[in-house]
């Protein structure tokens, strides 16, 4: 069964078909995907492999994803989860995303700090990584702020758009989790 998350201000639930439009006018938004990872979204149908892809990555017990629900308004205002999840070595990696209308307002830190709880007591990691663009500050900072250490630059470590990207390695272990 799909773990629903509940915070002050947001629900975490499973994404679904019907989240495709929210989730494409999200995912199209240039300033939200140039740090996700992945290629450019074009079309619906590429939302909705990702969508699939999601539910398969929980199926396989590889990952989970979250939509972002604002409790207020009943709105998905994006989605985050763990990644690469590897039972055996206790780890995964902490991922997420937002519309722009909601940065700045501490949503993201909310939502990856209900996971890595989740993660920590319900999964029983013993590591939560992250993976950053160097040029995405803001994330840096989310991260640095709920105790995630910076481990180092990784050198062309991700491809988007064709291009070869360094990134920032991040991870906070169990016995420096707060919260």
């Amino acid at each position: 069964m799909f773990p629903f998350i509940t915070t002050e201000r947001l629900y975490l639930r499973e994404i679904e078909v019907t989240d495709l439009n929210r989730m494409y006018s999200i995912l199209t938004i240039e300033n939200v995907t140039r740090y996700y990872g992945l290629d450019t979204i074009n079309n619906t149908s590429e939302v909705l492999d990702l969508i699939h892809y999601f539910k398969e990555m929980f199926a396989t017990k590889k990952g989970i994803r979250w939509g972002i629900i604002n409790r207020e308004t009943n709105t998905l205002i994006g989605s985050c989860g763990l990644n690469a999840y590897q039972e055996r070595n206790k780890r995964a990696e902490v991922g997420y995303e937002l519309h722009p209308d909601y940065w700045g307002h501490g949503y993201a830190s909310e939502a990856v700090k209900a996971i890595c709880t989740y993660a920590f007591d319900q999964l029983n990691l013993n590591r939560i990584g992250a993976i950053v663009y160097p040029e995405n500050i803001p994330s840096q900072k989310l991260l640095e702020k709920l105790g995630f250490v910076n481990e180092g630059l990784l050198r062309d470590y991700l491809i988007q758009d064709d291009i070869a990207h360094s990134t920032i390695s991040y991870s906070i272990l169990r016995n420096e989790w707060k919260y």
